[in-house]
């Protein structure tokens, strides 16, 4: 398998160069703490330079919060919005989304009956302002994943005692009554915690578990047709696959830097730290089994963050961010930016 590195320059002097063993792949630099407390199954969306993270679950003995925080990613600092409304229950592992400048949240879990929650709400950050849109068509479910392609968002997949892969198209400017309309053709397996992320207008949808197993299946869609792409394992043994894929997980964050797509943390067995890269150019990923890119539990300039599950990312196109999360009865609020191009000392 073919190691990426993209825009990497290095200058040696006569008596100063260092083996290139002596250094793994990217630097994890950490940024401002979250302002608000730490939590893990909180929702995100990013509307131009700003990622925001609402809602999420800190500990038994807590309330399910409803809180909204937005983060200026240039000037690397917090800001607190408005609350979902009195109406709208706190939640966790919710779907969240952007599109046409606004942020959504649906779907989510709380901890009484019915346990799930199938509302839709529309945060306007110009306003900041919540507005209650349709109720999601597909019905309560929690563990569900969201995207936006060709001007619409779609949210599909999930858990309402029923793994799920069904996929519903948003669109916010319809009539009340007809704002979801059901998307078919997926033929995928079931799951709850997969995740998307979205390159040139076009959504890569995989990973998360179905009964307990973890899901290898990965898919393209383009608003009109879905494409099986490799899957993300070698259950084929074929050659352009790295035999030691180890990229298949649950709960784990997506994000996207110049036309790559990045997968990092989540459950595999346990809480993980590491991440890995996917070219769809290539359709082939690129990682830890032997590219040797440096985990999240090795922060440059600092201690290393942990290693987590459930955390949440903000994605720009050129800049990828992954915080809070949790490692079993610990809850975080730290926020670290992938260096993805940087090396780091070994």
């Amino acid at each position: 398998m073919k190691t990426i590195f993209v825009g990497i320059m290095s200058v040696c002097f006569l008596t100063g160069c260092t083996a290139d063993d002596e250094y793994t792949q990217g630097q994890w630099i950490r940024r401002s703490d979250f302002d608000g407390v730490a939590r893990c199954g909180a929702s995100s969306f990013t509307i131009d330079d700003k990622g925001y993270l609402c809602c999420g679950y800190r500990g038994s003995n807590r309330d399910l919060l409803k809180d909204c925080w937005a983060y200026d990613i240039s000037g690397n600092y917090w800001t607190q919005c408005a609350d979902l409304p009195d109406e709208a229950s706190g939640r966790h592992k919710a779907a969240a989304f952007a599109l046409n400048g606004k942020g959504y949240v649906t779907t989510g879990s709380i901890k009484d009956e019915p346990y799930y929650l199938a509302d839709t709400w529309e945060y306007d950050p110009a306003t900041d302002t919540w507005l209650q849109k349709d109720d999601f068509a597909g019905g309560m479910r929690y563990g569900a994943l969201g995207f936006t392609v060709g001007g619409y968002a779609y949210v599909g997949t999930g858990y309402n005692d029923n793994y799920l892969k069904d996929f519903y198209r948003f669109d916010p400017n319809a009539a009340s009554g007809s704002q979801w309309q059901i998307v078919n053709g997926f033929e995928g397996g079931k799951r709850v915690y997969g995740l998307a992320f979205v390159i040139d207008d076009v959504a890569y949808i995989g990973f998360g578990e179905n009964n307990d197993t973890y899901v290898e299946d990965f898919y393209s869609f383009d608003g009109t047709t879905w494409t099986r792409l490799r899957d993300i394992a070698n259950t084929n043994d074929d050659e352009d696959y790295d035999d030691d894929y180890a990229i298949a997980r649950s709960s784990a964050v997506a994000f996207v830097i110049d036309g790559l797509g990045y997968v990092a943390t989540g459950d595999r067995n346990g809480v993980t730290s590491d991440y890995w890269v996917y070219d769809p150019e290539e359709d082939l990923w690129h990682g830890d089994s032997d590219d040797d890119y440096t985990p999240l539990t090795s922060v440059h300039y600092g201690t290393g963050g942990s290693s987590r599950s459930l955390a949440v990312g903000f994605s720009t196109g050129s800049r990828g961010f992954v915080l809070t999360g949790s490692s079993g009865t610990s809850y975080f609020d730290d926020v670290y930016e992938l260096l993805p191009y940087e090396l780091e000392d070994d």
